[in-house]
């Protein structure tokens, strides 16, 4: 089966609620990406999730064991997290992109993470959107410079907002330019980078502290 032209759209069952719609993923084919993929990747987490945490896409591990951030970067998440004081019960993890998308190394087995595209992140912009009102969440934070894009618009950047509570945008307008002008929807939103960049890093120590600082902005607004 080719990837469907109306992307993830086709495939989202209709007020539906999390089970139903991790069922219903499986069988995704709203862009190119599953034909490499091993699995869908859909999102962990309870139905009564306060906070939602939205990364890029799944990685090498990811996509082996079919489960969000439970690979390098899901550690180095969880560890944060618990710093930040944001139990881990209260969270729901996701991501933009649902499927792995990689290249492979001109030598040996390993898979390279390339980062999605802009067609790639429309197209699945439909499964983010149900787990959002699916869920309902008080907080959502934003990891990395695609996530935030991802629902707060391409002009957005996180260099310049990280770490600041946002009035997090209307579902129907998610994502688009229009999402920054559109006013306030349900809940907050905090952008910050990828917990990936703390293990890319020169300084760890610098970029592990900023990122635990954003996510405790997150914190406080549960509370």
């Amino acid at each position: 089966m080719s990837a469907s032209a109306e992307g993830a759209a086709a495939f989202v069952p209709p007020d539906a609620g999390l089970d139903e719609l991790r069922r219903a993923a499986d069988g995704c084919r709203g862009c190119a990406l599953y034909e490499d993929a091993t699995q869908t990747v859909f999102g962990e987490g309870g139905a009564g999730a306060r906070v939602v945490l939205v990364g890029e896409q799944p990685g090498d591990r990811e996509d082996v064991e079919g489960e969000p951030f439970v690979g390098p970067a899901g550690r180095v998440l969880d560890r944060a997290l618990a710093e930040a004081g944001i139990e881990r019960g209260d969270a729901y993890v996701t991501n933009a992109v649902k499927h792995f998308k990689f290249q492979r190394a001109e030598r040996g087995k390993r898979r390279l993470h390339r980062k999605p595209g802009l067609t790639e992140i429309r197209a699945c912009r439909p499964w983010l959107v149900a787990e959002l009102r699916a869920l309902r969440p008080e907080v959502v934070v934003a990891l990395g410079a695609t996530a935030a894009q991802a629902m707060l618009g391409p002009s957005f950047r996180v260099t310049r907002e990280r770490g600041v509570a946002l009035p997090f945008p209307p579902l129907d307008v998610l994502g688009t330019r229009e999402a920054a002008d559109a006013g306030a929807g349900e809940g907050r939103i905090v952008a910050t980078v990828h917990p990936s960049a703390v293990l890319r890093a020169e300084d760890r120590d610098a970029v592990y502290a900023g990122f635990c600082a954003d996510l405790t902005v997150a914190a406080r607004l549960l509370a």
